[in-house]
């Protein structure tokens, strides 16, 4: 895969059609480095939270399995107000753009290096075709609560393009996140493997 540098991503974010790359709103032009774009923190957060369980189950057909939603507390904020990650926490949340990804593009997320220093830590792929506001599933790997602000560029992403399109609908498998504009939990239980592995474990 060859990674786009800053004329590619210009051209392409400024262009109409299947290979465009759309990402809205951009604020400063800044945003986009000569390998990397810097996208914002969202203002939706879900927040973990201990609960009497003593674990999180993705097994949904557990007797006393709970909801992957009842971990986590959503809470919002405005654009410019502060939002604390607290050691080992967390917190999932998005983009503060919304993104749609053209069939012949992957898009590489991770923290910028001035986040990276604090201890803030996230990162993931991004397929051919996702469209919806990045996911940004943080962790603080320090010892001290962090301070963060919404709409900063706490983000940045590299676009490579692929040897042959694809497309992020094509798979038979279902698309748990496409779309999403606000945080989503994990969908884990909802895959099929894990009813084949639970049942399997039970003809032993």
């Amino acid at each position: 895969m060859q990674l786009l540098l800053r004329h590619e991503l210009v051209t392409r974010m400024g262009s109409k059609g299947p290979q465009s790359l759309f990402i809205d709103p951009i604020l400063d032009q800044n945003q986009i480095g000569e390998v990397s774009v810097d996208l914002r923190l969202g203002y939706d957060f879900l927040v973990s939270i201990f609960t009497r369980k003593s674990f999180i189950s993705v097994d949904s057909a557990l007797e006393d399995f709970r909801s992957i939603e009842s971990y986590f507390q959503p809470t919002r904020r405005d654009v410019g107000d502060r939002f604390i990650l607290y050691p080992n926490q967390v917190v999932l949340t998005t983009t503060f753009e919304y993104v749609a990804v053209p069939n012949d593009l992957v898009v590489d997320i991770c923290p910028r290096s001035s986040y990276s220093r604090l201890g803030v830590h996230f990162g993931g792929m991004i397929q051919p075709g996702y469209r919806g506001c990045l996911p940004l599933e943080l962790i603080n790997l320090g010892n001290n609560p962090i301070e963060l602000i919404v709409g900063s560029r706490i983000a940045q992403c590299r676009f490579s393009v692929t040897s042959s399109g694809s497309n992020y609908d094509s798979s038979t498998s279902p698309r748990k996140y496409v779309g999403t504009t606000r945080p989503t939990v994990s969908r884990a239980p909802s895959d099929e493997d894990i009813a084949l592995l639970t049942a399997a474990r039970r003809v032993r």
